[in-house]
């Protein structure tokens, strides 16, 4: 950081003097008869920028992110989507929906699965069912489900109080399902837990 910082201040210290002419320059005199004196070369004071390059000890907020993984072998739904007149072609897709949460363990699980012609609404729930107690520590929670359709843009909502954290921001957080019936209408459930 020391050498950075150094590096940093290298074009600072270029411009950041003053110089000033102490004494006139001469050149040297000649004489055809190759007798010459010789000359002086100008002389210059100069005052560089004091810079003193310290580090001093400060408090920040620095993110601090405990994770707990587990790797388990668990079933998840799969579901192969036809859609008629539809030539498109499908590709496998995992639609994941995973929060971080503190304080309590939580439950969250896709709920729902709405699909209009080009686009799939991911609804899950989150649930506060007297979970452990988490103390300091924060962990990340997830459900998933696979897709074989035609590819969609996917849309996630998640049902319940949102958990405080940047990493909660990807998706919208409602109080009930109630809240995108405008926004589902016409959309079909092609998958319900």
């Amino acid at each position: 950081m020391k050498k950075l910082s150094c590096l940093l201040l290298i074009p600072f210290f270029l411009v950041a003097c003053d110089i000033d002419k102490v004494e006139e320059g001469e050149s040297p005199e000649m004489d055809v008869d190759v007798d010459y004196e010789s000359g002086d070369m100008p002389e210059y004071d100069v005052d560089w920028a004091n810079v003193d390059v310290n580090t001093t000890t400060k408090t920040v907020q620095v993110p601090k992110v405990q994770v707990i993984m587990e790797e388990e072998t668990v079933e998840v739904p799969s579901l192969d989507v036809n859609i008629p007149d539809d030539d498109r072609e499908k590709v496998m897709q995992t639609l994941m929906v995973e929060v971080e949460v503190s304080e309590r363990m939580q439950e969250l699980e896709i709920e729902k699965v709405y699909a209009s012609r080009d686009m799939l609404y991911v609804i899950a729930e989150l649930e506060d069912e007297d979970g452990e107690d988490l103390g300091e520590e924060t962990v990340r929670i997830s459900d998933q489900i696979e897709i074989n359709a035609p590819e969609m843009s996917v849309r996630y909502y998640i049902v319940g109080d949102k958990p405080m954290g940047d990493y909660n921001n990807k998706y919208r957080f409602v109080s009930d399902e109630d809240e995108l019936s405008e926004m589902l209408e016409g959309a079909q459930v092609i998958y319900e837990d």
